[in-house]
């Protein structure tokens, strides 16, 4: 029992110490200028401006729902 325990205490603290070697300085890798960003800015606002009418047409169908089941039966 004791070889076992030590030797996964091992391998936990080896882990431990390793994981922060796997981590990414972002600031090497994501170099994307103020263009790319206010692009990609631009591109979330227009998806968002097109899912609130979705959204709010969404809502009016599922209040409409009930009230035209009992109007059927």
């Amino acid at each position: 029992m004791f070889p076992i325990k030590s030797v996964l205490t091992a391998l936990l603290v080896t882990m431990i110490l390793v994981t922060p070697a796997l981590a990414i300085d972002a600031t090497t890798t994501y170099n994307a200028g103020l263009f790319v960003l206010s692009f990609l800015g631009f591109c979330t606002l227009v998806v968002i401006a097109q899912m609130i009418p979705a959204v709010l047409m969404l809502v009016g169908m599922t209040k409409n729902v009930p009230g035209g089941l009992s109007k059927k039966a």
